[in-house]
């Protein structure tokens, strides 16, 4: 098992938090944990932190686990293991964690990438493998995992070429992230270098992922994440460059998207007034009803009113997180509340999702001390 880097003590900058009423729109909820990955020199590892899904509270975070730059996070479908793409001891890797009474991470194994450090991760349905992108390397990783969740030796996919729309931005591939098709038999990678998402059909069985399809999207937009509505019938991907949302009618049977729309996440009046703007996350209302989207330098969420029958979107908001460089966002599992990680400003921001709108609500209760966070996980409290 290969041993993780500690990285030096920080003191991460808390937020003040003035006394405030409780919420009168606050709903009945569940008790979660939320696990935050983090990056870069002011980060020691992997923190955890509990969430009232009725008051909207935030607890105080913990570090669970030491590593280097634990960023994004997954869970196994079926058992209580956490995955991070970390840099450890033995380089950039796929680190596994059981996860125990309370929350507590205890360290399960490793692999390594072996070419580069992973930007994003995510466990396909079966629980059988996961995926890892590459952003500097132009590649995308397939660990196998074993009975008790151990990834394996990577196996890689290399993507080639770029737009070169955007110097210096577009000029090799960039695979931001990873997703799976609802129903497990194609994975998806948004490339912003070649300015669209590139497609995989699925072997669970092998393990293996052959190259399918490609989706464009708009010229120099950047594809980043994206996100499938809960039927399945459409997709929604974040364009970082452009700030804008490219929508798709997803075809099940083929492996293949049509493009439909592209809806700015913010205006041009709204990007003139910052120096830097770059588009992050972007996550679907369980309901399938509402999108949001985070504005890094504007600092703020986007929301969307989605239309079921046709997949387009309409912004309706624009939500100030109350922090610095929102790299992520999450809801939590009920969809009644958001968490924004302010990266720059090492806070959590927590908003009350109105679930008649889905316009959101600032609320001081939640907000949490967390250092340089880039990722949100929410968790079924053991």
């Amino acid at each position: 098992m290969l041993s993780l880097v500690a990285l030096g003590v920080i003191a991460p900058i808390l937020a003040s938090q003035a006394a405030a009423p409780a919420d009168a729109g606050a709903r009945p909820g569940r008790s979660w944990h939320v696990f935050f990955g983090t990056e870069g020199s002011r980060a020691r590892g992997i923190h955890r932190a509990s969430f009232d899904g009725e008051s909207g509270r935030l607890s105080a975070a913990e570090l669970v686990a030491e590593a280097g730059s634990p960023g994004f996070l997954a869970l196994h479908p079926a058992l209580p293991v956490l995955y991070a793409v970390a840099d450890l001891t033995g380089g950039p890797s796929v680190a596994a964690y059981r996860v125990g009474p309370g929350g507590a991470l205890e360290a399960l194994g490793a692999s390594p990438i072996g070419d580069g450090g992973g930007v994003h991760v995510a466990v396909h349905p079966s629980g059988r493998f996961l995926l890892t992108a590459q952003y500097g390397r132009g590649s995308v990783a397939l660990f196998p995992l074993d009975a008790e969740g151990r990834p394996g030796a990577a196996q890689l996919a290399r993507h080639a070429g770029g737009s070169r729309v955007v110097a210096q931005r577009q000029d090799a591939p960039h695979p931001h992230g990873c997703f799976f098709a609802p129903d497990g038999r194609f994975a998806l990678v948004p490339d912003l270098g070649l300015d669209g998402v590139v497609i995989y059909r699925i072997d669970a069985q092998a393990p293996s992922i052959e190259r399918h399809g490609f989706a464009t999207s708009v010229a120099g937009g950047g594809p980043r994440h994206l996100r499938f509505t809960p039927d399945g019938r459409f997709i929604h991907l974040l364009n970082e460059l452009a700030l804008s949302v490219t929508s798709y009618a997803w075809d099940a049977e083929s492996g293949s998207a049509r493009r439909l729309a592209t809806v700015a996440t913010l205006t041009e009046a709204e990007k003139a007034g910052e120096s830097f703007n770059s588009a992050a996350e972007i996550v679907v209302h369980p309901s399938g009803r509402f999108v949001y989207t985070s504005n890094r330098g504007h600092d703020s969420i986007s929301v969307f009113a989605a239309d079921p029958a046709s997949g387009a979107l309409e912004r309706i908001q624009v939500q100030p997180i109350r922090g610095a460089f929102p790299r992520h966002i999450a809801l939590s599992p009920d969809g009644a509340w958001l968490l924004a990680a302010g990266a720059h400003s090492d806070t959590v921001s927590v908003h009350r999702v109105d679930p008649a709108t889905g316009r959101l609500t600032y609320t001081t209760r939640g907000v949490v001390g967390v250092p340089a966070p880039i990722c949100v996980l929410f968790a079924a409290a053991r």
